[in-house]
This record gives structure tokens, C-alpha cells and sequence, in this order.
């Protein structure tokens, strides 16, 4: 039930936390927090995700298709990124940072400066030298590897970045789906062979689908264009959901696939293929690459077109660059060869869309535990109650001492206004506590996804919550240890 009066008893709470070492968490009081959340939904919103991210102060815009990240959105984004960084550095891939504006040089190096289109932001410095808001980063990448990689024995080798990219859309809408300025996580891989080259196309898919898989998306690989970055190796990742840009073409077994716990070597290849084979053997393209002969030999009953959201896109385009730009290597024999390359993208701040997209109602935002801004709201229905804020204090507090970051909405407003506040910025799991309930010892902890509400006493409320969330903590643990034995990269410059 909404909001029930079932709520928590104040004798003994304040041991809650004693068991556990207080860890530095950013739990928050919103009393204290900025939240600046709309009742009415903005006319210019035209999706779920927009209209969601608006109402719930996640962000404001600053001009067409350009946001400001308030507190709330920024935490979520924060949440993303950090699952994208442990999923490249399990894989064995080497972050580093690359500016937003790069010289036109390097463009016109690879013949891409004048074909790129509009969507490039191109501009002048005070020398009248051209420059551009980097949409990618191929060159800038090939020129860092040219000056500093010389022989095949520094490969393999993958560098990534999450960075803010600009492209001037025709027509920015959609929130951060289709925005101008956006936060991206773009890798390249630098391999001597096209066989290593593919080993490491395969490497980037399989941790693909272990980082959607933790947001709670099942984003599906389906075979896709080149477009401008080029490559006949190419597959995007799409999430299923009717605001989807793309129409898409599949057969309904690949949405019974899950890549699950299962543990991979990054270094073997036959492991990684099996991987690749598995998810993409079945049926599933984008309206671009749709091949109505190979689509009508799925079976009829397991046929399925739908829209979905592109959340990111892996390419193999062999030599383009390394032979545009001069990028080789001495190889075995001593003589130079162009390195085999790719790409290998995710839209960090366009997951937040695809995320409300696929897990929403008509309260507000669902989130997965895996990304939501606070683990647990706690909500004191009689702000001021001696009994309440004491009870709502040490769940508080308790939380927090299990690593947890709760959300404690102890403003003085009526029940109905906390509730809708709490379903409208979706955080999974709710604890309410009020003076009917603490008479019995017991507070109500609420399910967002489901509206089950369930009566117990707080410890066990704590412990439960704590358990939900344990599964999450254990992936961070995992993703810290050494994940491939052959990545090395030792130049002196």
C-alpha cells in the first residue's frame, strides 16, 4: 500500500549501526539537498526520459540541447560512469583523458575534416588557427600512438576516455538522447593483425554486455552502419523502447540471452568469440543494414520489429586511419606495418534516457539498484515527533554504517508530498516510519518497482535493504582485480 501508517518504534534504534564500521558515504538529509523538482510537466518536453529528468531535478537547460547537471542527474551520471571505468579496466583497457578541442590539422590529415558534416562545431583561436569541439576522437588518439609506439612488442594496446563531445544537431530534442553536448566513453584499440584486431572487437562486446547488464538494460548487439567513422565490422547496442530513434528487426530468442555472473578470460580468444557467436548469431538489425530475405528465414512466431535506443557501438575499420596518418609499427621482421585499429563507444549521459525509458511508470522514475542516485529513502511521516525523528535518525544512521547512501526526506510536509517526491526520482526502496507503527515496533519498507509494501522491524528492514544492495558492492570488489596478464605498455618518450 502508498503510504501506510505502519512505521517503527524509537527504543533500541540507536544500536542500529553499532555491528558496522562507519564508512564515508554521501548520505543526504533533503531538508539540506538541492531538488529543485516541478509539479507541472515543461511544454517542450516530448519524451518520457525529458519529461522525467525535468520534473525530478535532475537537469536544467542552458541553451538548445545543452544541460546543466543538477545534483541528482549528476549523481546518476557519476553512477554510470563509474560502472563504465571498472568494466574497461577488468578488460584490460588503460584510461587516460583527451581534450574537447582539437586542431583541424589532424582532420584534414585523415580527410575527414571536410566530410564530417555540419554536425562539427568548427571554430578559430585568436591566431586564426582552425580548430573543432571534437565530435570523436580517432585522430587525436592515432596521433598520440604514432609519437609514442613504435614496436609491435607494445601490443596489444587499448586507450579510452570518457569525455564531453559537442555535434551541432539539426534539431536538438529528446532531452539528453539527442542533445548537442554530451558525455562519452570512447576506447581504440591498437593491434598488430586483423585477427588481434577482431580479439579485440570481441573483448569490447563481451564487456559491453557486462556493463548494461549491471545499469539493469538489456541492450541487444545488432549489426549496424559505419557511418561516418567507417569499418565493415560494426554493431550497435540497442535498448528496446518505443521512443527508440531506429526501427530494429530481431528474432525474440536473443531477448532471453543474459550474460549473468559468468567470468571470462580477456586474453582468450575462443572464449571471447563464443561470446560474440552467442549474442549475435540470432536474427537482430537495425532499419539501416535490415535484410528482408535473411529476416524471413527466422520463424515466423519468433519475429519481432520494434524501436529501440542506441546506448552504444563497436567498429573494426582495420588500417583507415593508421595508414592516413602514418601509425605503424616496426613488426617481427623489422619492417614497419600499419596497425589494425577500432573503435568503441558508450553514451554515458544518454544511458540516463534509455534507463528512465525502459523503467518508469506513471509516478515517476524506476531506477536499478545498480545505477539509483540513493539506495533507500527514508521518509519520517511527523516531522518534529520526538519518537519518529529519533526512529527516522537511526535507520539513518544505520544505513549509512552499512555503506549504504540514503535519501532522509525530513522536511516538515504532509505524507502525500513526501511519497510523490520519492516515486517521481525512483529510488528502489523506501523505508517510511511514522507514530502508528512504532507502536508496534515495526516500520514499512516499500518495493518502488513493484508497490509491495512489506511491515517489519527496522533492523530487519536495514538488513534486508543491505542484502538487496550487497550483490552491487561484491561487483565493485570483483572489477579491482588484475583482468588481463597480457597488457603491457612501456615506451620511453
Amino acid at each position: 500500500m502508498q503510504g501506510g501508517g505502519c512505521e517503527g518504534r524509537g527504543d533500541g534504534l540507536d544500536d542500529l549501526g553499532s555491528k558496522s564500521t562507519v564508512k564515508v558515504v554521501s548520505a543526504m538529509r533533503l531538508s539540506r539537498y538541492f531538488l529543485p523538482v516541478l509539479k507541472e510537466t515543461p511544454a517542450e518536453a516530448q519524451i518520457v526520459s525529458h519529461r522525467l529528468m525535468l520534473r525530478a531535478g535532475m537537469i536544467k537547460q542552458a541553451s538548445a540541447g545543452i544541460y546543466s547537471w543538477l545534483p541528482l542527474g549528476y549523481k546518476v551520471l557519476q553512477n554510470i560512469e563509474k560502472i563504465v571505468h571498472e568494466e574497461q579496466v577488468r578488460a584490460g583497457h588503460v584510461p587516460m583523458l583527451m581534450p574537447t578541442i582539437q586542431s583541424a590539422d589532424l582532420w584534414r590529415e585523415s580527410g575527414r575534416y571536410d566530410d564530417y558534416g555540419q554536425e562539427m562545431l568548427r571554430i578559430s583561436d585568436r591566431h586564426g588557427r582552425d580548430m573543432l569541439f571534437g565530435p570523436t576522437n580517432e585522430e587525436l588518439i592515432t596521433d598520440i600512438f604514432r609519437t609514442s609506439v613504435s614496436s609491435y612488442k607494445d601490443l596489444p594496446l587499448t586507450l579510452y576516455h570518457i569525455q564531453w563531445k559537442f555535434r551541432d544537431e539539426v534539431r536538438p530534442r529528446f532531452g539528453v538522447m539527442r542533445g548537442r553536448e554530451f558525455l562519452m566513453k570512447d576506447g581504440y584499440n591498437f593491434d598488430l593483425t586483423k585477427e588481434d584486431a577482431l580479439h579485440s572487437y570481441n573483448r569490447h562486446l563481451v564487456s559491453y554486455l557486462r556493463t548494461y547488464e549491471r545499469m539493469g538494460l538489456q541492450a541487444i548487439p545488432m549489426r549496424a552502419d559505419g557511418g561516418p567513422i567507417g569499418g565493415d565490422y560494426t554493431h550497435e547496442f540497442l535498448v528496446l523502447a518505443d521512443t527508440g530513434e531506429s526501427e530494429v528487426f530481431y528474432d525474440a530468442e536473443i531477448t532471453d540471452l543474459k550474460f549473468g555472473e559468468r567470468e571470462i578470460n580477456y586474453d582468450d580468444h575462443a572464449e571471447c568469440q563464443a561470446v560474440l557467436e552467442e549474442f549475435t548469431s540470432r536474427y537482430a538489425r537495425t532499419d539501416e543494414t535490415h535484410d528482408e530475405a535473411a529476416y524471413a528465414e527466422v520463424p515466423q512466431d519468433r519475429r519481432r520489429s520494434a524501436r529501440g535506443i542506441e546506448v552504444g557501438q563497436i567498429f573494426y575499420f582495420g588500417t583507415k586511419y593508421s595508414d592516413a596518418m602514418g601509425a605503424k609499427v616496426q613488426g617481427p621482421d623489422g619492417k614497419p606495418v600499419p596497425v589494425h585499429m577500432g573503435s568503441h563507444g558508450i553514451g554515458v549521459s544518454r544511458l540516463l534516457g534509455a534507463i528512465i525509458e525502459a523503467s518508469h511508470d506513471d509516478n515517476g522514475i524506476i531506477w536499478p539498484e545498480g545505477v539509483t542516485p540513493f539506495h533507500c529513502g527514508v521518509v519520517n511521516l511527523r516531522q518534529g515527533d520526538e519518537a519518529t525523528d529519533k526512529a527516522s535518525e537511526a535507520l539513518y544512521k544505520s544505513l549509512t554504517a552499512h555503506g549504504m547512501e540514503p535519501l532522509y526526506d525530513d522536511r516538515d510536509e504532509r505524507a502525500g508530498a513526501k511519497f510523490a517526491t520519492m516515486d517521481l526520482i525512483g529510488l528502489p526502496w523506501r523505508i517510511t516510519v511514522g507514530p502508528r507503527g512504532l507502536k508496534n515496533g515495526l516500520v514499512e519498507l516499500t518495493d518502488r518497482r513493484t508497490g509491495v509494501s512489506e511491515e517489519m522491524a527496522p533492523e530487519k528492514a536495514v538488513e534486508k535493504v543491505a542484502a538487496i544492495y550487497a550483490p552491487h558492492r561484491a561487483e565493485v570488489r570483483a572489477a579491482m582485480v588484475q583482468p588481463m596478464e597480457k597488457r603491457s605498455f612501456h615506451t620511453w618518450i
